[in-house]
């Protein structure tokens, strides 16, 4: 059997959405199509202000009648409380099952395989009363997992794999290239599209309207974007989220999360181009676009 690792996510939660009018209400608030979400498929989307800037990032998936969000736990109850001031009359019902239920993360090769699905992004089944997706975002960053928290030791088990922490799957995912919620994308601040939520399937440039709309369909038709989330090797002490990168005296980007010489920083596209090292507080960076970015 393939090698496998496994980690619980404790750094996130799940919300559930449930009723008659919990899609329609849905619809209009998220960068996706929630018509897409059904047992068998998963998305990626944002939250956004009315002018266009990251408020919360989740995957959605269906288990049953119900949609599970999984997103930063720490920040549920201000997503919570951000949904139902939308909701206004909508018969949608929605709850906080973090206690109940566990996000975690299952990668390796031919992670998709051994646990019955595909390799394409976004696939899911049922995982008894949870879900097992591939990461909506990027096939290589293996399989997420919605499941009851007394359970996942033993399905870990049952896949074979070797459980890890969250530092190993936080190396994974900077390896790849992909946000962590507000480790990396700054509230109120973060434009999608800087961040990659195009190449990573978390825009549909063809629903209908929803809330941050205008600004991030101009972003794109106007080529506005003139910085990227990237991965950066860090030479010498991690920087601070937030430290600025620079090359000589000139700004050109500033640090997000990093683990063990690996982390991301949003970066001026010709800083990348250009292939300098970028001082940050001492430390040295050096940027790499991701294979699946398309700048």
């Amino acid at each position: 059997m393939p090698e496998l690792k496994a980690s619980l996510l404790n750094d996130r939660g799940v919300l559930t959405a449930e009723g008659p009018d919990a899609r329609e209400f849905l619809q209009g608030l998220i960068s996706n199509d929630i018509e897409k979400v059904t047992p068998e498929r998963a998305i990626y989307a944002a939250l956004l202000t009315p002018q266009g800037k990251y408020l919360f990032d989740f995957f959605v998936s269906q288990a049953g009648e119900r949609l599970l969000f999984d997103c930063e736990r720490g920040r549920l109850p201000d997503l919570q409380k951000r949904l139902r001031i939308y909701k206004l009359r909508a018969q949608a019902d929605l709850e906080d099952v973090s206690e109940d239920f566990a996000v975690a993360a299952l990668w390796g090769a031919d992670a998709p395989a051994v646990a019955g699905l595909g390799t394409e992004a976004g696939m899911a089944k049922p995982l008894d009363d949870g879900t097992l997706i591939v990461d909506p975002r990027l096939s290589e960053a293996g399989l997420r997992l919605i499941v009851a928290r007394k359970r996942a030791a033993e399905i870990f088990e049952g896949f074979g794999a070797a459980i890890g922490d969250a530092t190993d799957y936080d190396r994974h995912r900077l390896a790849l290239g992909l946000p962590d919620a507000s480790r990396d994308l700054v509230v109120d601040k973060a434009i999608l599209l800087e961040s990659g939520f195009d190449e990573l399937n978390g825009v549909d440039w063809n629903k209908g309207c929803y809330m941050g709309q205008e600004l991030t369909a101009r972003t794109k038709y106007r080529g506005l974007v003139k910085k990227r989330l990237v991965p950066v090797a860090i030479d010498g002490p991690a920087p601070a989220p937030g430290t600025p990168l620079k090359v000589g005296d000139r700004d050109v980007g500033e640090m997000r999360s990093s683990k063990e010489g690996i982390g991301l920083a949003l970066v001026k596209l010709d800083a990348i181009e250009s292939g300098e090292a970028l001082d940050a507080d001492g430390a040295t960076l050096t940027p790499k676009k991701p294979e699946w970015a398309a700048f």
